[in-house]
């Protein structure tokens, strides 16, 4: 094709491939672990944090969730066990999720299923898997130097 693939055709089978590897991920991880692809991206947000607690914000700003979208996961998350809501040691007022030992033990298990699984659908890259992702990459930051 002269020229290369226009923009619009780019941004769609990016847009394409997001898509299909969030919901294959997503299925797996409902299937093998009882647990969302959100609620893993959570779950790792708290397990990586000092203390294994983080504040919803900071679980909020990692996911990219709204404060409305981040309470619907963490409730989900405290109603499976693996999650518990306590009021920070410092301002009182913050509420703090913490990781219980069921939920470090989900995280991790879930993680290994989520990391195989996209390694699997990214086998199509190839040789170009390092282009790719730089290429995204420069994408990535310039887009966010624009904001």
């Amino acid at each position: 094709m002269h020229g290369g693939p226009r923009p619009a055709e780019t941004w769609l089978r990016i847009v394409q491939v997001h898509d299909r590897i969030t919901r294959n991920v997503d299925s797996a991880l409902h299937r093998q672990h009882g647990v969302s692809l959100t609620g893993l991206e959570a779950l790792r947000r708290i397990a990586e944090a000092p203390g294994e607690q983080a504040s919803m914000s900071q679980v909020a700003e990692a996911v990219g969730l709204s404060p409305a979208g981040v309470t619907s996961t963490v409730d989900r998350l405290v109603a499976d066990g693996l999650v518990l809501r306590e009021r920070g040691t410092g301002d009182q007022r913050l509420l703090h999720a913490r990781l219980t030992p069921a939920g470090r033990e989900r995280v991790q298990a879930a993680a290994r299923t989520h990391d195989e699984l996209v390694a699997q659908l990214l086998v199509p890259l190839g040789d170009d898997a390092a282009l790719v992702s730089e290429a995204l990459g420069r994408v990535s930051a310039a887009t966010r130097s624009r904001r």
